[in-house]
């Protein structure tokens, strides 16, 4: 090389060094932001649009402030880094239709979920109240059809084992019960009474203390109501065991004005964090209380919408059916709410900015409901007016849920549960349209899940794998309970995330990791787009963050 060529090469390094150390010097210049965390490590499955996945979330006072790649680690100091390498992060999990304050009661009532038999509640009742001094006994959780003798039960020996004190003890799914004579008496029940939307059984023309549906509520509303200390102890009790799940959010599907408005007042003094999007109870008197003023929609707090009850459920046969049951001839079930009265309500309420969401199990009620609704809704489809369970469903009525734009908001699990029964009462024809999740899902393109604990677990992982496997814990039945009506892993996700909070119209602030929502997440140690199903369903969360603060 020529000593000119040398020249030349020797002022071109230095001017390349000359901008590469100015380069070093404004970057030290350069002050970096501020924020209150950052998770790094994991695989962060952000359920945005594309389901994308992140390297970093960086947080800041309760929201993602950036999401993306680790480069951006160079431009933040933060106070609390969260090493997640090995973990799998997820948007805070959300269910779809719970009984959040219900689970919380369930606490201070003898447990009977998972009796074999008869003999097995009064023992559970005995042991109960030999541990707790009593004025009235209440428990839940039974099912008859998991007994050897399916039958309901008479109170005869309920009356011999309490005779001083009333006791109610409510099914499964809390659409029947059975009291003893002291409560029958409290409610001024006899042979002669009638109830609208309700049954009293009888045998050998005397009442054998099973009481369906609204039977049920003349029992109820006569019992001693709970103070507001205990109110209180059930809510921080149901948290608790929410955030054990990965729950960050729930609905509770059907309140009456008193716990809502405690619930607000423990969330505005900072004891009550999850966030709740509570359904009003649709009586005469809330109707008119809440259509007379705003709804509550904030960050913790969501009451914008009124729950109906259409008709019973399937397993105390009480669901409203347009044939008669399989296994009891001439029975269609029962509607709760007369037609004229739910008319009164659907008009009302679709004047107003309010979401409906109706309980509907059987054909009937489904049909009666999507036509109600589509008279009023007069072709607007955002209103997001729901079907809470959509549980049998007519083959000629599925397309109403998209011609309308309702949403069927269900719950997976109860098909496991009820899939060694339901045939007995629908029937193998009319089996084929319920718990018929793919078939509604595609109706809108989507479907939120939910469990309605406490009727079944609160676990939001039992919830993807029934959706996913349709199979029970003991992986019944091989290949899956009518498995064409299985949901993708991506769908079953989005089902408890981002659909849940779409669902409640707040998809803009929770259901996905993206910027500027709430910083809702869950760590846990398995990937639940690729791993074993199995394992998923025993999951358990290694960490819980709600506004970017850890609750588990």
């Amino acid at each position: 090389m020529t000593s000119k060529g040398m020249k030349g090469l020797i002022e071109i390094n230095k001017y390349a060094l000359f901008a590469f150390g100015l380069i070093i010097i404004l970057a030290s210049c350069i002050k970096k932001k501020h924020a209150d965390m950052i998770v790094r490590g994991g695989v962060i499955n952000t359920v945005d649009s594309a389901m994308s996945d992140a390297e970093v979330m960086v947080i800041d006072k309760g929201r993602i402030l950036e999401i993306g790649s680790n480069e951006l680690l160079a431009n933040y100091q933060v106070d609390t880094v969260i090493d997640a390498t090995g973990k799998y992060i997820y948007p805070g999990l959300i269910d779809a239709h719970s009984h959040f304050y219900g689970l919380g009661t369930q606490e201070q009532k003898v447990d009977l979920t998972g009796t074999s038999s008869w003999q097995e509640v009064l023992e559970r009742c005995k042991m109960f109240a030999a541990k707790n001094q009593l004025t009235l006994l209440t428990g839940r959780g039974w099912d008859q059809n998991d007994w050897p003798v399916k039958e309901y039960p008479d109170n005869s020996l309920l009356n011999s084992l309490f005779p001083s004190i009333p006791v109610l003890l409510k099914r499964v799914d809390g659409h029947a019960a059975i009291a003893n004579k002291k409560a029958l008496q409290l409610a001024g029940i006899d042979i002669n009474t009638q109830v609208a939307g309700g049954e009293l059984l009888k045998k050998n023309k005397a009442l054998t203390g099973v009481l369906i549906d609204n039977a049920v509520d003349l029992v109820e509303d006569k019992l001693p109501k709970p103070d507001r200390e205990s109110i209180i102890r059930s809510l921080l009790l149901a948290q608790q065991a929410c955030f054990q799940y990965g729950l960050t959010g729930v609905c509770d599907a059907g309140l009456p004005s008193e716990i809502i408005y405690i619930i607000d007042s423990l969330q505005q003094a900072g004891l009550l964090h999850m966030r709740i999007y509570a359904m009003i109870s649709a009586n005469d008197k809330q109707v008119d209380e809440w259509l007379a003023r705003k709804p509550i929609m904030n960050e913790r707090l969501n009451v914008s919408s009124f729950k109906m009850y259409a008709d019973g459920a399937l397993g105390s046969r009480g669901a409203c059916l347009m044939h008669p049951y399989s296994d009891q001839p001439g029975h269609h079930g029962l509607i709760l709410t007369s037609h004229q009265k739910m008319e009164e309500y659907v008009k009302r309420i679709s004047q107003s900015s309010y979401q409906l969401n109706t309980h509907c199990i059987g054909d009937s009620a489904n049909r009666f409901i999507l036509q109600l609704y589509g008279k009023y809704l007069n072709g607007d489809k955002n209103r997001r007016w729901r079907i809470e369970h959509a549980q049998v469903v007519n083959r000629n009525d599925f397309d109403l849920f998209g011609q309308f734009g309702i949403i069927p908001s269900v719950q997976p699990t109860h098909a496991t549960s009820d899939m060694y029964w339901a045939k007995d009462r629908l029937g193998e024809e009319r089996l084929k349209g319920a718990y018929a999740l793919k078939t509604l899902m595609k109706q809108n393109g989507w479907i939120p899940l939910g469990t309605d604990f406490p009727v079944e677990s609160p676990n939001p992982f039992h919830t993807f794998y029934a959706a996913v496997a349709r199979m029970d814990a003991k992986q019944f039945p091989s290949g899956g309970f009518q498995i064409e009506n299985a949901l993708s892993r991506e769908e079953a996700l989005r089902g408890i995330t981002i659909w849940s909070a779409k669902a409640a119209f707040e998809e803009r602030i929770k259901g996905s990791l993206e910027k500027g929502k709430l910083a809702d997440f869950i760590l846990v140690d398995k990937d639940l787009m690729k791993d074993n199903l199995e394992d998923i369903r025993t999951l358990m969360p290694a960490a819980v963050f709600l506004n970017g603060k850890r609750v588990k």
